[in-house]
């Protein structure tokens, strides 16, 4: 420092507004930039909407210029202060370093000109805002309050290295900025050959942004991929991402099928308020008709909803049923739905919604892949929900239906509504927890069944340890149902009794259960080395009546799904649902080892299995008899986890035939990230589903219910070819079938602002309309700009020997 610091009071003086500093220099990131800059710069990096040309509307918010507060003082310091009075100019020279509000501007050289009330900032310009961004420049021009200015040669960098270079650039009014020569990246620059070209970047011969008017104007506008020029538009707009929402075009799609042809898909957003806006996004198809498809959303102040409509008039489409008929799937010209979802909160604790979906037929959502072609069934609700204290409450009104051609009356219900309250007492009862939960339904299938009910259940639970660690756990539970049931008049099933309700009844009907029992657990613990073993018998007993009459009189509608494994062998009820309740005396004996790793590695190993003791085996009924449970000493089960660090996953499940240890069922699941490799595999062996004795007409009647063995592979990974290629793959095989439901194969380029993915897929999945088909997609991202998807469809290939509905 030369006089600098001895006339900085002097200074002040001289520069209204300027206030000496002579503590040390602050430290700032190489390079800065101006107010004015960031104003388009905040555009540039905000996630930017999907539009070509966004328009603004009266409701939409205007944004203001940011404002430096009245009266707030100028630091400066340098190594030299040359004083002119004549032209009224003031030079600092050497290390000059100006602070104004959040905003710090460095250079060799700053020439004040009192008359113009501009500072003119020469060599090694840096200027960095309080947003982090950084501008560097040969020569830059600012009004004294920074509010305009003037830049040449301008490179701007900002925190997560996006890179702004112009060759001049101006602000006016303080809220016009304007690029000229300039081009725009999100993408790292190579540090090795920094001249090389980043990935990619748009060229414009002037960019302009008006703050006021929230928008961004390219003029004469080109698009560099790796260097190379590729598309060239004379003029677009983007909207400037301060302002949230703004109307204007999404990215367009395009794709192409055998089923709808060449399809183009325009969606145009509305932006009508802060609190609701509207897409409208008709989809033209070359052989199917204009689908028209708008969505509505909507937020208040206790929640949301939206509201989606879909629409097509088209010919209506026929198949070839698997009985030989053909069959339309619409009865009219008008296909469509109203799919809409909200919840909204009533208070902390308790929240009403609803999601609905109302469809003019079965594959209509599907077929213009609105929805998954995997999807298989429908089902909506509304509900109020909470949990507050020690209370829960759930009530739920939903209808279910099956979108498959072939399945049956009963998979189409009516609950209105299903209603679950449970209450944990505060204070220990008997040194336990004491709970209640209740149930009520009312049931109404298309078939004709109508099943009401009302369940009373009261659990009571306490854990003991006495003083060599054996844990003893006494439960008993008091439970009473009552049923109102109403079955059709004729069940048709030629000779053949309904293994839902053989025999029903209408009428009320009473049904009462009384549980006692006790769990022990006795764990060993000890270690070898890094490792911490715990072994661990576990024993079970439950006493129950022997029987609570006929329950094959009460409709099953909850309990139908049974799956036997480690996970249910502790239950005291291994029914999944209200429909069907265990009775009798079972013990349930198992043993299970833990080991935990210094390294955090974790591996669980269960094995156990089932005992029926006295009174009856309510899986003993025909439906159940693959279950592993209908025999009064049941199947093995096992089950085998294990946790690896974040690098490995397995778990393995199995159920063994009690009596030659055949595998009845197994499920293995795993996760693995080794090297480049990221891999998840499943594998799933089902039993056969068809007991013995069970008719044709029974299993025509619930064919869903049915099936033969099953043995199916579903497999997912990635290899890094290279730090930015990988190699994408995709297999879901149903092994008993020896067929193929889904495979693909893709290729994935990624770097820090681009992805590409280039994948082929294939589908063997044939309902009504839907066919097998294959797939060519194309889909890319770049930072910023937002997605691009280009889809390409051939139906009917391969399909012999194909008729795969999942």
């Amino acid at each position: 420092m030369t006089r600098a610091l001895a006339n900085m009071w002097r200074m002040r003086r001289a520069l209204p507004g300027l206030t000496a500093s002579n503590g040390p220099p602050v430290s700032v990131a190489r390079g800065t930039r101006s107010l004015w800059i960031f104003a388009l710069l905040a555009v540039l990096l905000a996630p930017a909407q999907e539009a070509f040309a966004q328009a603004q509307t009266q409701l939409e918010q205007i944004v203001e210029p940011p404002k430096i507060p009245t009266g707030e003082p100028m630091l400066l310091q340098a190594d030299e202060m040359i004083y002119d009075n004549e032209n009224a100019r003031i030079t600092a020279k050497g290390n000059v370093e100006i602070y104004y509000g959040d905003y710090t501007l460095l250079a060799d050289k700053v020439v004040y000109n009192r008359n113009a009330n501009t500072l003119a900032a020469e060599g090694n310009v840096r200027m960095k805002d309080p947003d982090g961004a950084v501008i560097t420049a040969d020569q830059l021009t600012l009004t004294d309050d920074f509010r305009d200015g003037f830049v040449d040669a301008l490179k701007l960098v900002t925190k997560d290295d996006t890179r702004i270079v112009a060759q001049s650039a101006s602000r006016e009014a303080g809220n016009v900025t304007v690029f000229q020569k300039g081009w725009f990246t999100p993408c790292k620059i190579c540090e090795d050959k920094p001249s090389k070209p980043p990935t990619w970047r748009i060229r414009a011969g002037k960019i302009t942004h008006k703050r006021d008017q929230a928008i961004i104007t390219f003029n004469n506008a080109a698009f560099d991929f790796f260097g190379v020029p590729i598309v060239w538009v004379p003029y677009f707009q983007i909207a400037d991402p301060t302002v949230e929402r703004k109307s204007g075009f999404l990215m367009p799609s395009y794709s192409h099928s055998n089923e709808l042809g060449s399809t183009v898909q325009v969606p145009y957003y509305f932006a009508l308020s802060p609190h609701y806006d509207f897409t409208f996004a008709p989809m033209w198809t070359e052989k199917e008709g204009t689908l028209l498809l708008g969505n509505w959303r909507q937020r208040t102040a206790t929640g949301g909803y939206e509201v989606e409509l879909a629409g097509v008039w088209n010919d209506s489409d026929t198949f070839l049923s698997p009985l030989g008929t053909e069959e339309s799937v619409t009865d009219g010209d008008f296909r469509g739905s109203i799919k809409t979802k909200g919840k909204f909160a009533l208070d902390p604790y308790y929240a009403w919604g609803w999601d609905i979906l109302l469809e003019s037929d079965d594959t209509f959502r599907r077929f213009y892949n609105l929805d998954s072609r995997l999807k298989t069934d429908r089902i909506s609700q509304i509900y109020l929900e909470g949990l507050h204290d020690r209370n829960y409450l759930s009530t739920r009104f939903y209808n279910t239906q099956s979108l498959l051609f072939e399945d049956e009356e009963f998979s189409e219900a009516t609950v209105y509504p299903i209603i679950d309250y449970d209450y944990i007492v505060g204070k220990p009862i008997l040194g336990g927890e004491l709970s209640f939960n209740s149930n009520a339904m009312v049931f109404s299938s298309e078939d004709g069944t109508d099943s009401n009910r009302l369940i009373l259940e009261a659990n009571w639970r306490r854990q003991m340890i006495d003083g060599i660690g054996q844990v003893y756990t006494p439960f008993a539970r008091l439970r009473g149902d009552a049923y109102d049931v109403t079955e059709p008049s004729e069940l048709e099933l030629s000779g053949s009794e309904d293994i839902l309700t053989p025999d029903p009844e209408d009428g009320g009907i009473l049904r009462g259960n009384a549980v006692a029992g006790i769990e022990y657990r006795y764990p060993f613990i000890t270690t070898t080395g890094t490792i911490a073993h715990t072994v661990e018998p576990i024993g079970q007993i439950i006493a129950r009546p022997n029987s609570v009459g006929d329950q094959q009189e009460i409709p099953n509608e909850d309990a139908l799904s049974l799956v036997f494994d480690d996970t249910l062998l502790f239950d005291i009820d291994k029914f999944s649902g209200y429909d069907r309740i265990e009775t009798g005396t079972r013990a349930n004996v198992g043993f299970r080892y833990t080991a935990q790793f210094i390294s955090g590695t974790y591996l669980r190993t269960v094995v156990g299995q089932s005992y029926q003791l006295a009174g009856e085996n309510e899986f003993d009924t025909a439906f159940y008899q693959t279950s592993g449970l209908a025999t009064d000493t049941s199947d093995y089960v096992t089950g085998v986890y294990l946790q690896a660090t974040q690098n490995l996953s397995f778990s393995a499940q199995q159920r063994f035939d009690e009596d030659n240890l055949d595998v009845e069922r197994t499920d293995l699941g795993t996760w693995v990230k080794f090297g480049p490799l990221q891999a998840r595999a499943n594998y799933a062996q089902v039993p056969n589903v068809i007991p013995a004795g069970i008719s044709a007409n029974a299993i025509e009647r619930h064919p869903s219910l049915f099936t033969d063995a099953r043995e199916e592979i579903l497999a997912a990974g990635a290899l890094a070819i290279t730090d930015t290629w990988a190699l994408l793959g995709n297999l879901r095989y149903d092994l008993s079938g020896d067929q193929t439901i889904t495979d693909g194969l893709g290729l994935r380029y990624q770097d820090d602002c681009f992805r590409l993915d280039v994948t082929y897929q294939r589908s063997f999945i044939r309902d009504q309309d839907i066919e097998p088909d294959e797939r060519f997609l194309v889909n890319f991202a770049l930072k910023y700009l937002g997605t691009y998807n280009f889809a390409t469809e051939f139906s009917d290939f391969g399909a012999e020997g194909s008729d795969t509905n999942d």
